[in-house]
């Protein structure tokens, strides 16, 4: 049985995007007392959207009692709302935590879960107005947290997210000592990094080039609240 003070979940799956895992994660191994778990069905390596291959530490069965629950975002997030062992998972895992979080559209998995049902929450922009279709009510926010959900959008947004989940657990002191640390000051080169920053060009655009997988994600999340109603 683990001794840490704090047991950080990180559900780690096929397809999905390595920074909504990896950039919490360093954010939560900076955290004094925690332990960081990668949890799977099983201990194979996981290959992420792009190609790295990441190795799970902790089997679903072997899983602690965890004090914070985190689900990543991905396309792999599609295939994960309709698996009836990853969605009980959750739901089991989630039971106890200080905090139930999510990265990206690791929140439309949450939702599949029930576990946002009635919770402000957000997601990627591309994706957001997907959360009404599971009882949650989107925030255009980077990082939103409601009782004890805590959710961040898109990508990028992991470490900001983190440093939030960090904040509630020890204080802003610590947060800010692991924001220095990793000296976190991003100034991204062209600013056009959300949709009310972007020119309306390259926002048709990028929109035009994800329809159809936008469509496909639509598909799932009405697919999974069919079976909530259920």
């Amino acid at each position: 049985m683990s001794t840490s003070k704090y047991n950080i979940g990180l559900l780690l799956y096929p397809n999905l995007t390595q920074l909504d895992l990896t950039g919490p994660a360093e954010v939560f191994g900076r955290l004094p007392g925690a332990e960081v778990h990668f949890l799977w069905k099983n201990l194979e390596p996981v290959t992420a959207d792009r190609g790295m291959r990441i190795l799970p530490t902790t089997r679903f069965e072997e899983c602690p009692r965890l004090d914070v629950l985190c689900v990543p975002g991905g396309p792999g997030q599609v295939a994960l709302m309709s698996d009836r062992h990853t969605l009980e998972f959750l739901r089991a895992a989630a039971q106890g935590c200080q905090l139930v979080t999510s990265v990206c559209t690791g929140s439309l998995v949450l939702g599949a879960a029930g576990l946002l049902k009635g919770y402000h929450a957000t997601c990627h922009w591309s994706s957001i107005d997907q959360l009404t279709l599971l009882g949650a009510h989107p925030v255009h926010e980077r990082v939103v947290r409601d009782r004890d959900r805590l959710t961040g959008a898109g990508v990028t947004s992991g470490i900001d997210f983190a440093l939030s989940v960090v904040a509630a657990l020890e204080g802003q002191e610590i947060a800010k000592e692991i924001e220095l640390q990793l000296e976190y000051d991003p100034q991204p080169p062209y600013g056009v990094g959300s949709p009310r920053l972007a020119p309306p060009e390259l926002l048709s655009r990028v929109k035009e080039k994800i329809a159809p997988f936008i469509d496909h994600r639509r598909s799932a999340t009405e697919q999974a609240a069919d079976r909530l109603r259920l």
